[in-house]
Protein backbone atom coordinates (compact mmCIF):
# COMPACT_ATOMS: atom_id res chain seq x y z
CA UNK A 1 0.00 0.00 0.00
CA UNK A 2 2.79 2.43 0.87
CA UNK A 3 4.64 1.69 -2.36
CA UNK A 4 1.47 2.15 -4.41
CA UNK A 5 0.73 5.52 -2.81
CA UNK A 6 4.31 6.66 -3.35
CA UNK A 7 4.19 5.51 -6.97
CA UNK A 8 1.04 7.52 -7.67
CA UNK A 9 2.48 10.62 -6.00
CA UNK A 10 5.74 10.30 -7.90
CA UNK A 11 4.01 9.93 -11.26
CA UNK A 12 1.84 12.93 -10.51
CA UNK A 13 4.85 15.04 -9.66
CA UNK A 14 6.75 13.91 -12.74
CA UNK A 15 3.75 14.76 -14.89
CA UNK A 16 4.16 18.45 -14.10
CA UNK A 17 7.80 18.31 -15.21
CA UNK A 18 6.65 17.27 -18.67
CA UNK A 19 4.79 19.49 -21.13
CA UNK A 20 1.87 17.11 -21.59
CA UNK A 21 -0.35 19.43 -19.56
CA UNK A 22 -0.15 22.03 -22.34
CA UNK A 23 -2.10 19.72 -24.62
CA UNK A 24 -4.96 19.66 -22.09
CA UNK A 25 -5.25 23.39 -21.45
CA UNK A 26 -7.83 25.34 -23.40
CA UNK A 27 -5.91 28.58 -23.85
CA UNK A 28 -9.03 30.28 -25.22
CA UNK A 29 -10.43 30.21 -21.67
CA UNK A 30 -7.47 31.73 -19.83
CA UNK A 31 -7.90 35.04 -18.06
CA UNK A 32 -5.79 36.69 -20.72
CA UNK A 33 -7.94 35.32 -23.55
CA UNK A 34 -11.08 36.40 -21.68
CA UNK A 35 -9.84 39.98 -21.65
CA UNK A 36 -9.24 40.16 -17.89
CA UNK A 37 -6.62 42.57 -16.60
CA UNK A 38 -3.37 40.88 -15.58
CA UNK A 39 -2.31 40.78 -11.93
CA UNK A 40 0.07 43.62 -11.00
CA UNK A 41 3.67 42.94 -12.00
CA UNK A 42 4.75 44.01 -8.52
CA UNK A 43 3.11 43.95 -5.11
CA UNK A 44 2.11 47.47 -4.08
CA UNK A 45 4.07 49.36 -1.47
CA UNK A 46 2.13 49.51 1.81
CA UNK A 47 1.34 53.02 2.99
CA UNK A 48 3.92 54.41 5.38
CA UNK A 49 6.63 51.90 4.43
CA UNK A 50 10.21 52.89 5.15
CA UNK A 51 12.09 52.78 1.86
CA UNK A 52 15.76 52.80 0.93
CA UNK A 53 16.76 54.11 -2.48
CA UNK A 54 19.43 51.96 -4.08
CA UNK A 55 22.31 53.06 -6.30
CA UNK A 56 21.71 52.42 -9.99
CA UNK A 57 24.09 51.29 -12.71
CA UNK A 58 25.29 54.84 -13.35
CA UNK A 59 26.25 55.31 -9.72
CA UNK A 60 27.45 52.03 -8.26
CA UNK A 61 31.08 50.97 -8.10
CA UNK A 62 31.20 47.33 -9.18
CA UNK A 63 34.30 45.80 -10.77
CA UNK A 64 33.98 44.26 -14.19
CA UNK A 65 33.96 40.49 -14.26
CA UNK A 66 34.83 38.30 -17.21
CA UNK A 67 31.82 36.09 -17.99
CA UNK A 68 33.98 33.09 -18.82
CA UNK A 69 35.73 33.45 -15.46
CA UNK A 70 32.41 33.79 -13.62
CA UNK A 71 30.96 30.66 -15.22
CA UNK A 72 34.11 28.65 -14.57
CA UNK A 73 34.32 29.84 -10.96
CA UNK A 74 30.68 29.45 -10.05
CA UNK A 75 30.14 27.10 -7.12
CA UNK A 76 28.05 26.82 -3.97
CA UNK A 77 29.54 28.39 -0.84
CA UNK A 78 28.53 27.57 2.72
CA UNK A 79 31.19 29.53 4.59
CA UNK A 80 31.05 33.31 4.77
CA UNK A 81 33.29 35.92 6.33
CA UNK A 82 32.02 38.59 8.73
CA UNK A 83 32.48 41.30 6.08
CA UNK A 84 29.55 43.54 5.22
CA UNK A 85 28.07 43.92 1.76
CA UNK A 86 27.96 47.50 0.50
CA UNK A 87 24.74 49.01 -0.78
CA UNK A 88 26.35 49.13 -4.22
CA UNK A 89 26.93 45.38 -4.07
CA UNK A 90 23.42 44.62 -2.88
CA UNK A 91 21.92 46.86 -5.56
CA UNK A 92 23.99 45.06 -8.19
CA UNK A 93 22.84 41.61 -7.01
CA UNK A 94 19.21 42.73 -7.04
CA UNK A 95 19.55 44.24 -10.51
CA UNK A 96 21.22 41.05 -11.77
CA UNK A 97 18.38 38.86 -10.52
CA UNK A 98 15.26 40.98 -11.10
CA UNK A 99 16.38 44.28 -12.59
CA UNK A 100 14.03 46.05 -14.99
CA UNK A 101 15.31 46.78 -18.51
CA UNK A 102 12.09 48.17 -19.94
CA UNK A 103 8.38 48.47 -19.16
CA UNK A 104 6.45 47.65 -22.32
CA UNK A 105 2.91 47.82 -20.92
CA UNK A 106 0.92 46.68 -17.88
CA UNK A 107 1.44 43.00 -18.68
CA UNK A 108 5.04 43.02 -19.84
CA UNK A 109 8.17 44.16 -18.01
CA UNK A 110 11.52 43.12 -19.48
CA UNK A 111 14.05 42.14 -16.82
CA UNK A 112 17.59 40.85 -16.60
CA UNK A 113 16.34 37.25 -16.40
CA UNK A 114 14.03 35.35 -18.75
CA UNK A 115 10.51 34.39 -17.71
CA UNK A 116 7.87 32.40 -19.56
CA UNK A 117 5.57 34.81 -21.35
CA UNK A 118 7.32 37.72 -19.61
CA UNK A 119 5.20 37.01 -16.54
CA UNK A 120 7.88 37.18 -13.80
CA UNK A 121 5.94 35.58 -10.94
CA UNK A 122 8.45 36.30 -8.16
CA UNK A 123 8.80 38.76 -5.32
CA UNK A 124 12.27 39.16 -3.77
CA UNK A 125 12.51 39.30 0.02
CA UNK A 126 15.77 39.98 1.81
CA UNK A 127 16.69 38.92 5.32
CA UNK A 128 19.47 41.44 5.98
CA UNK A 129 22.00 41.17 8.79
CA UNK A 130 25.22 42.74 7.40
CA UNK A 131 24.71 45.41 4.76
CA UNK A 132 26.31 48.83 5.15
CA UNK A 133 23.80 51.51 6.06
CA UNK A 134 20.86 49.12 6.31
CA UNK A 135 19.32 48.14 9.63
CA UNK A 136 18.93 44.42 10.17
CA UNK A 137 15.51 43.09 9.30
CA UNK A 138 13.25 41.79 6.55
CA UNK A 139 12.94 43.82 3.36
CA UNK A 140 11.32 43.49 -0.06
CA UNK A 141 12.81 44.62 -3.35
CA UNK A 142 10.65 46.70 -5.66
CA UNK A 143 12.29 46.38 -9.08
CA UNK A 144 10.14 48.97 -10.87
CA UNK A 145 11.49 51.71 -8.60
CA UNK A 146 14.77 49.92 -7.70
CA UNK A 147 14.21 50.45 -3.98
CA UNK A 148 14.07 48.41 -0.79
CA UNK A 149 10.96 48.50 1.37
CA UNK A 150 11.28 47.60 5.03
CA UNK A 151 8.80 44.85 5.88
CA UNK A 152 9.51 44.47 9.59
CA UNK A 153 12.17 43.90 12.22
CA UNK A 154 12.69 40.26 13.15
CA UNK A 155 13.99 39.25 16.55
CA UNK A 156 16.82 36.71 16.44
CA UNK A 157 16.79 36.77 12.63
CA UNK A 158 19.86 34.51 12.10
CA UNK A 159 18.42 31.86 14.42
CA UNK A 160 15.05 32.01 12.69
CA UNK A 161 16.68 31.60 9.30
CA UNK A 162 18.64 28.57 10.50
CA UNK A 163 15.54 26.98 12.00
CA UNK A 164 13.43 27.72 8.91
CA UNK A 165 16.02 26.05 6.66
CA UNK A 166 16.02 22.86 8.71
CA UNK A 167 19.15 23.58 10.73
CA UNK A 168 21.41 24.77 7.92
CA UNK A 169 23.47 27.05 10.14
CA UNK A 170 25.38 28.78 7.33
CA UNK A 171 22.14 30.53 6.34
CA UNK A 172 22.15 32.33 9.66
CA UNK A 173 25.73 33.43 9.03
CA UNK A 174 25.04 35.12 5.68
CA UNK A 175 25.14 38.88 5.20
CA UNK A 176 21.84 38.76 3.34
CA UNK A 177 19.52 35.91 2.46
CA UNK A 178 17.49 36.15 -0.73
CA UNK A 179 14.05 34.55 -0.38
CA UNK A 180 11.93 34.41 -3.51
CA UNK A 181 8.20 33.99 -3.26
CA UNK A 182 5.92 33.07 -6.13
CA UNK A 183 2.60 34.68 -6.97
CA UNK A 184 1.25 32.00 -9.35
CA UNK A 185 -1.66 34.16 -10.55
CA UNK A 186 0.75 36.24 -12.64
CA UNK A 187 1.68 33.22 -14.75
CA UNK A 188 -1.73 31.53 -14.52
CA UNK A 189 -3.27 34.61 -16.17
CA UNK A 190 -1.62 33.49 -19.42
CA UNK A 191 -0.89 29.78 -19.02
CA UNK A 192 -3.49 28.40 -16.57
CA UNK A 193 -2.50 24.87 -15.46
CA UNK A 194 0.58 24.94 -17.70
CA UNK A 195 2.11 27.54 -15.37
CA UNK A 196 3.72 25.38 -12.75
CA UNK A 197 6.54 23.86 -14.75
CA UNK A 198 7.62 27.22 -16.13
CA UNK A 199 7.48 28.90 -12.72
CA UNK A 200 9.99 26.32 -11.48
CA UNK A 201 12.17 26.92 -14.53
CA UNK A 202 12.01 30.68 -14.01
CA UNK A 203 13.30 30.31 -10.45
CA UNK A 204 16.40 28.59 -11.77
CA UNK A 205 17.14 31.46 -14.15
CA UNK A 206 16.98 33.94 -11.27
CA UNK A 207 19.27 32.06 -8.92
CA UNK A 208 21.88 31.30 -11.58
CA UNK A 209 22.19 35.02 -12.23
CA UNK A 210 22.77 35.49 -8.50
CA UNK A 211 25.58 32.92 -8.57
CA UNK A 212 27.30 34.66 -11.47
CA UNK A 213 26.84 38.16 -10.05
CA UNK A 214 28.35 37.04 -6.74
CA UNK A 215 31.56 36.18 -8.61
CA UNK A 216 31.97 39.85 -9.54
CA UNK A 217 31.99 41.08 -5.93
CA UNK A 218 33.94 38.37 -4.13
CA UNK A 219 30.81 36.87 -2.64
CA UNK A 220 29.23 33.45 -2.73
CA UNK A 221 25.84 31.84 -2.42
CA UNK A 222 24.22 28.44 -2.10
CA UNK A 223 20.81 27.67 -3.57
CA UNK A 224 18.45 26.10 -1.04
CA UNK A 225 15.23 24.24 -1.77
CA UNK A 226 15.09 22.33 1.55
CA UNK A 227 13.22 24.45 4.08
CA UNK A 228 10.18 24.44 6.32
CA UNK A 229 7.44 25.90 4.12
CA UNK A 230 5.24 27.13 6.96
CA UNK A 231 8.13 28.75 8.85
CA UNK A 232 9.49 30.60 5.82
CA UNK A 233 6.04 31.76 4.70
CA UNK A 234 5.38 32.98 8.24
CA UNK A 235 8.68 34.86 8.24
CA UNK A 236 7.69 36.61 5.01
CA UNK A 237 4.14 37.23 6.18
CA UNK A 238 2.56 35.59 3.12
CA UNK A 239 -0.54 33.41 3.03
CA UNK A 240 1.05 30.26 1.62
CA UNK A 241 -1.55 29.97 -1.15
CA UNK A 242 -1.77 33.09 -3.31
CA UNK A 243 1.87 33.79 -2.43
CA UNK A 244 4.44 31.39 -0.99
CA UNK A 245 8.20 30.95 -0.75
CA UNK A 246 9.85 28.84 -3.45
CA UNK A 247 13.62 29.36 -3.25
CA UNK A 248 16.27 30.62 -0.85
CA UNK A 249 19.87 31.76 -1.38
CA UNK A 250 22.09 33.12 1.43
CA UNK A 251 24.86 35.46 0.28
CA UNK A 252 28.06 36.52 1.99
CA UNK A 253 31.64 37.49 1.30
CA UNK A 254 34.03 34.56 0.96
CA UNK A 255 37.70 34.08 1.72
CA UNK A 256 39.60 33.61 -1.54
Amino acid sequence: MIKKTLHITTNSGRYFLTDRIREEVNFWTTDQSQGMHPPPVQKPLPSGSRIISLPNRDAWSIPTCDLQHAIAGRESHRRFTADLLTQDELAFLLWATQGVRAVLHEAAVLRTVPSAGCRHPFETYLAITRVEGVTDGLYRYLPLEHILAHVRDVENLPARLTAATRGQSFVGQAAVTFIWSAIPARTEWRYAEASYKVIALDAGHVCQNLYLACEAIGAGTCAIAAYNQAMVDDLLGVDGDEEFSVYIAPVGKIAR
